[in-house]
């Protein structure tokens, strides 16, 4: 089927399709959004569409998985994102506030593991924690983009080691 026979059956399918997605969504601006995702998904795969076949089951294949896809990471989405009044126990353990005293601790020892880094691991490490990107950190120090990120790697490394006592499986034990 050529572009133009294609865009044709687009056209005349499109009213059937408001109709459809109307009766996934039951809302008239969702519906409109769903028959426009399904007509760009139906353009942009139109290679896969065979000739002879229904065009318009076709199309309502391409709708049915597009809601059905979309329901999905909107479950998963609210199920990440839980809205209440009132915060659960579980999560005043992992408040913002904290023990400052215990902050003061923590602190010092990941001050103390970067003293620990050489300049060569310390340097890159601190530009990028600042924001900057690989390329100018390496203009910046004037060495290739790679050894930037391998010493950024080694610095993660070796802090990663020397913190190791704030992993989740020791930080149980306090």
């Amino acid at each position: 089927m050529n572009t133009i026979d294609f865009n044709q059956q687009l056209s005349s399918n499109q009213s059937a399709l408001e109709t459809f997605a109307y009766k996934f969504t039951q809302d008239y601006e969702d519906a409109n959004d769903l028959v426009q995702d399904t007509l760009l998904k139906a353009m942009r795969y139109s290679e896969q569409f065979k000739e002879g076949t229904n065009f318009r089951g076709w199309l309502y294949t391409i709708m049915k998985n597009t809601f059905i896809n979309g329901y999905r990471r909107a479950v998963k989405t609210r199920s990440l994102i839980t809205i209440h009044d009132d915060i659960p126990a579980a999560q005043l353990q992992t408040s913002a506030t904290g023990n400052t005293g215990e902050n003061k601790f923590v602190r010092e020892d990941i001050q103390n593991a970067m003293k620990k880094l050489q300049p060569e691991y310390l340097t890159p490490f601190v530009k990028y924690f600042e924001g900057f990107k690989y390329h100018e950190i390496a203009d910046m120090l004037n060495i290739p983009i790679g050894t930037v990120k391998t010493r950024i790697h080694i610095a993660r490394g070796i802090l990663k080691k020397n913190l190791k006592v704030y992993t989740k499986e020791f930080a149980t034990e306090f």
